[in-house]
């Protein structure tokens, strides 16, 4: 059944994430102010308060433990504000850019008591959690209570955007009966990221015949298979390295022993503390980006990598068929180092044919959500299980 999202919606209030140099937060909000303004939106952004002035990651993984529960909570303040002022009506759409939102509970408890005139639609993003069986929230045994956080955002949001339809079955596994739409990627923009690069992309024969890993050192992002791969290669010429917004951390840290006992062989090279111009220049100078998480939905590395002319090389596992379109040149078998060299060999030869298509696609993603937003997306819904229907699609 299809839900009538009613007419265009009057107002967007923004709930964006705090800001980190390291992290993808800042290029967020950013990317999606872009997309509003050139699309006519009426917006908010919803101000939020950060716990200090480092913009650091210092306990925690994904996003700083103590930061985005006290950014998210400030957020929310702002909100109820708002929503009790009478600036927020059923005409209008809340949308958090990450469902993880503390203080979020708060939202079923007013709008079960207020007028239906003043409640509005609410959206959230779906980006892992406890959905997700390699998510870090059970690493750290957090499983069970966000899963009844979960639970709480299934009663009552207006609709939930997954990035892939690998999710959006996990999700139906997990008994999500609020509507899911896949918005196919996570935000993007091509445009603000090569400009961002303050070069164009560089020559093939120019660069570095180097491979590089940007994902975080983590035990879900598998360090020790891009390890065992930088071993196969230490008699060759290609240089193996690991790109970081901050310090080189890990939730294990006999990752962080291994990555230094290689960097001391002269295996591994670390880049840490990198700011987004650097990491850029970085992959703008190299020919391969590596991935081989066992959680990485749709990762914003394999976008900027496409688009500032680096080849990607993935797992076939997980959203990377459907995000790769089927592209077996560019995903290797999950957990084989010898298909991963096989294919790293062919990669570091020369550009894909398709290089750019990537993030050609998802620099629409935000389209995408503004659409379903707005009540003229539900080409975006997913009411059956049939997703593998969707996967096998090409989109380029």
């Amino acid at each position: 059944m299809v839900v009538n999202l009613g007419d265009a919606m009057r107002k967007l209030f923004y709930m964006g994430l705090e800001p980190y140099e390291g992290r993808y937060t800042l290029q967020l909000q950013d990317w999606s102010e872009r997309a509003f303004k050139r699309r006519g939106i009426d917006y908010v952004v919803v101000p939020g308060t950060t716990i200090d002035d480092t913009k650091a990651i210092s306990v925690g993984q994904v996003l700083d433990a103590h930061g985005r529960s006290y950014f998210a909570m400030s957020q929310m303040m702002n909100l109820v504000q708002m929503m009790r002022n009478g600036e927020v009506t059923a005409e209008d759409v809340i949308f958090f850019e990450d469902m993880f939102q503390p203080g979020m509970e708060s939202l079923p408890y007013i709008m079960d008591q207020i007028p239906a005139s003043q409640q509005p639609k609410v959206f959230i993003r779906c980006l892992a959690q406890a959905v997700d069986p390699d998510d870090f929230v059970h690493v750290w045994g957090m499983g069970k209570w966000m899963s009844l956080y979960e639970e709480m955002c299934n009663e009552f949001v207006t609709g939930v955007l997954a990035s892939n339809e690998e999710m959006i079955a996990n999700m139906k596994v997990a008994n999500w009966k609020a509507p899911l739409y896949n918005i196919s990627g996570l935000a993007f923009d091509k445009k603000e990221v090569v400009q961002r690069s303050s070069e164009a992309p560089t020559f093939w024969e120019s660069r570095s015949n180097r491979v590089v890993f940007a994902a975080r050192w983590d035990q879900e992002k598998q360090p020790d298979f891009y390890m065992d791969l930088a071993e196969k290669y230490a008699d060759t010429d290609v240089e193996f390295a690991v790109l970081q917004g901050g310090p080189l951390r890990s939730n294990n840290p006999k990752y962080i022993e291994r990555a230094n006992d290689l960097v001391n062989k002269g295996v591994l090279r670390i880049y840490e503390n990198l700011k987004k111009e650097e990491y850029y220049h970085i992959v703008n100078d190299s020919k391969v980006l590596f991935n081989c998480a066992l959680q990485d939905w749709t990762s914003n590395t394999v976008s900027e990598a496409d688009a500032l002319g680096c080849n990607v090389l993935f797992p076939a596992y997980r959203s990377f068929p459907e995000i790769f379109a089927n592209c077996h040149e560019r995903m290797y078998i999950p957990w084989s180092i010898e298909d991963a060299a096989n294919k790293l060999d062919v990669l570091l030869e020369g550009p894909h044919k398709d290089m750019g298509k990537i993030s050609d696609w998802t620099s629409a993603t935000i389209d995408r959500y503004i659409d379903i937003m707005q009540g003229n997306g539900e080409q975006w819904r997913r009411d059956t299980n049939r997703y593998r229907d969707y996967v096998a699609e090409t989109k380029y």
